[in-house]
């Protein structure tokens, strides 16, 4: 186990430079002068001059680089010019906000997305099998922001049940918090769950024919124990990756659904600061979203790990 631990955390430590160089060096190649941007419409040069000197304009980018990975190596990720915060402290800020809807999205995900993939795989070539697959093209194919806009139309314009936008946190008012966030959740879940199905049939059609399901079905063993025990078990492998991988996807994609439900998450976060060319917010939160990837890819290879017997052999 430590081995495989240490040779995962190994490979991590090249990943993350690799990524720290992509996310500085794509920031340099974006059009237009950060500084003249925040100076203002005055665009006074001695203003202009001291950007350029807090933000190290004025240095090679070598240098530049040097200057933002030493911070970030000691957990200063740099301060915003617009907000006048640390980068930090205004990702702390809205992190729980898409933490709790990627959450509340993905528990959508896994408990339409599994149990259709099961059953399609289950009654193959069935009615229930073409409905499943049904919904997972209808999923995947209808974008966020659409769905987004017709549920507020009917469940809030119409019908008056949900809020139409806006966020209340969980420890003022649960039931409030449900309410606003149940729809975006919905709308980010849906397209995961569409997802999930299809890897789901097919991991459950490849384990079904399987010689241990056949050796467990011939000693008598009910169907549904040999589907939920035996045959579930092995396909969750590929899935356990991918929903690790999805729930990053959430966390960093959530950007139009946000903005559609008026939710003050990283998605909004990231929009102004890349319309306000607040460099420092742009880079802080996208190394961010890159390391959470990168962590939530070494938890599914840890829980791969004890899911798999053989390679702990």
């Amino acid at each position: 186990m430590l081995q495989f631990l240490l040779k995962r955390l190994a490979a991590i430590v090249p990943t993350i430079f690799f990524v720290t160089l992509i996310i500085f060096g794509l920031q340099q190649l974006l059009p237009g002068d950060p500084a003249v941007v925040l100076a203002g419409e005055d665009q006074d040069p001695t203003v202009i001059a001291y950007l350029h000197k807090k933000m190290h304009l004025d240095e090679p980018v070598p240098v530049r680089y040097a200057y933002w990975v030493g911070g970030v190596l000691k957990g200063d990720l740099g301060d915003s010019l617009r907000i006048q915060q640390p980068v930090s402290a205004l990702i702390a800020q809205k992190l729980p906000v898409t933490i709790e809807l990627a959450a509340l999205a993905m528990v959508i995900a896994l408990a339409i997305g599994i149990p259709a993939g099961i059953v399609s795989a289950v009654a193959k070539n069935t009615a229930w099998d073409y409905a499943a697959n049904l919904f997972a093209l209808w999923g995947l194919s209808t974008p966020n922001f659409w769905l987004g806009i017709l549920m507020i139309m009917l469940f809030s314009v119409s019908l008056g049940w949900l809020p139409a936008s806006g966020y209340v946190s969980p420890f003022e008012d649960l039931k409030a918090n449900l309410a606003a966030m149940i729809m975006p959740a919905f709308v980010l879940g849906n397209a995961i769950a569409a997802v999930l199905m299809r890897h789901t049939r097919s991991a459950m059609l490849q384990v079904l024919n399987a010689d241990y399901v056949r050796t467990a079905r011939a000693k008598g063993l009910n169907e549904r124990s040999v589907i939920l025990k035996h045959a579930l078990r092995n396909a969750l492998m590929p899935i356990i990756t991918l929903g690790a991988l999805e729930f990053g996807t959430l966390l960093s994609g959530a950007v139009l659904t946000e903005q559609v439900f008026s939710i003050p998450g990283f998605g909004k976060l990231i929009v102004d600061a890349v319309f306000n060319r607040d460099y420092a917010v742009v880079q802080g939160v996208v190394l961010f979203t890159a390391s959470v990837y990168i962590v939530l890819n070494l938890l599914a290879d840890l829980a791969y790990f004890y899911v798999n017997p053989r390679l702990r052999g």
